[in-house]
């Protein structure tokens, strides 16, 4: 089997890579692990950047977006029980806060590599990759019968996630990895209720953070701080209920709205950085090269950006025949990715309460959310990052 762009991953990264190369005339295979279904069932957030919206809308994959999804013109930070409204739409000159759930982005970007006859392998296994370093990689699989396959490609796209086979073939010699842990997880509920708030609501409070999301008009999203190590079974429903509306609660008689959970659990939350993103004719994208916890917002939309640069250097290559772009892969790529680490590790920290704080540092957080509120310049800086620093292709 021979294609152009081997793709590992049928994710953000893969499958918007995927239908970049298409509308430049390249060729891809996909190779995904999941079958279809598990990959369009598997409910997601969603907060897209201006830039991620406006891509979708390039490609033709936007039209359910803009129908179905949520544009915000702002959202709510939440401290000492008072909301403080980011006016994201007026600070950013008329850019808004779209809430459109992951797997509705796969759905429609699926949709579209089926119409256009895209190869995707869904249920492969025994995933190895071959010849990184040379002119000929290839990528060795099982199909979902069990039959093996050879897929010889110029280029392999390594966008099969943080514990796929992608990354360590980099060699170890080669590749710097830095990570950060965070001591706190979240336990996300999903909610049959109608919006019990207009916007997203981040809200800090002595016994956590909490978060207030939405899926759709009946569906709502819905987070809080516990211990990462703790079980969901110590979590019954009366008990989260409990702990959002105490966290969520406003001087002014908020009402947060119940309804019946039908999932919930708990994650981790790191950041993680892979440099380079690239070796030999080997390139990394999204989540496979980088971790941001889901605080910041930046997960699918570094996706995004990633396979941006990387299709525009694979067009250049195959119409001029110079990897000078695509050489330069990882530094372009970098540069955004430490930007949107930072604003992830910012909003983290100061959103969280972190039981290792001293009581100094539990008032600099206080500050910060109240510069944050109260300054111009600084809900400027927040509005910009959260919405999306322009997109940089040099």
């Amino acid at each position: 089997m021979r294609t152009q762009v081997g793709i590992i991953g049928a994710g953000p990264a893969g499958l918007l890579l995927s239908q970049l190369l298409h509308a430049q005339g390249i060729e891809s295979v996909i190779l995904e692990n999941r079958s279809r279904e598990d990959i369009e069932g598997t409910i997601r957030a969603g907060v897209l950047e201006q830039g991620t919206v406006d891509l979708m809308n390039q490609l033709g994959v936007g039209t359910r977006m803009m129908k179905e999804g949520h544009f915000h013109e702002g959202f709510e930070l939440r401290f000492n029980k008072k909301g403080h409204r980011i006016n994201v739409h007026e600070l950013t000159e008329g850019k808004y806060v779209t809430v459109y759930a992951q797997h509705e982005v796969l759905k429609d970007l699926l949709d579209a590599r089926t119409q256009a006859e895209g190869r995707i392998f869904f249920q492969v296994s025994d995933v190895k990759l071959q010849g990184i370093g040379t002119y000929q990689p290839k990528i060795l699989f099982r199909d979902n019968q069990g039959e093996p396959h050879e897929l010889n490609c110029d280029f392999i796209a390594g966008c099969d996630g943080f514990h796929g086979p992608s990354r360590p073939n980099i060699p170890q010699a080669e590749r710097n990895e830095y990570q950060k842990v965070y001591p706190f997880g979240w336990l996300g509920i999903l909610v049959e209720a109608p919006a019990s708030a207009p916007e997203l609501i981040y809200a800090n409070h002595e016994r956590g953070f909490a978060l207030l999301s939405t899926r759709s008009p009946d569906v709502q999203r819905l987070y809080l701080q516990v211990d990462p190590k703790d079980a969901i079974a110590n979590w019954s429903d009366d008990r989260i209920w409990s702990e959002l509306h105490t966290r969520l609660e406003t001087t002014d008689g908020f009402q947060l709205i119940e309804g019946p959970i039908f999932q919930k659990g708990v994650v981790s939350m790191r950041s993680f950085v892979c440099d380079p993103m690239q070796y030999g004719r080997l390139f990394l994208a999204g989540d496979a090269a980088h971790i941001v916890p889901p605080t910041g917002a930046k997960g699918l939309n570094l996706a995004a950006a990633d396979v941006q640069v990387l299709a525009r250097g694979m067009e250049t290559y195959y119409r001029t025949g110079k990897s000078d772009y695509l050489d330069r892969y990882s530094e372009i790529c970098l540069r955004r990715v430490w930007k949107a680490e930072r604003f992830s590790w910012f909003m983290t920290t100061m959103l969280h309460r972190n039981h290792e704080h001293s009581s100094f540092e539990h008032r600099i957080q206080m500050a910060e959310l109240d510069y944050l509120t109260s300054s111009r310049a600084a809900s400027l800086s927040l509005a910009e990052n959260y919405i999306g620093l322009p997109m940089a292709f040099e």
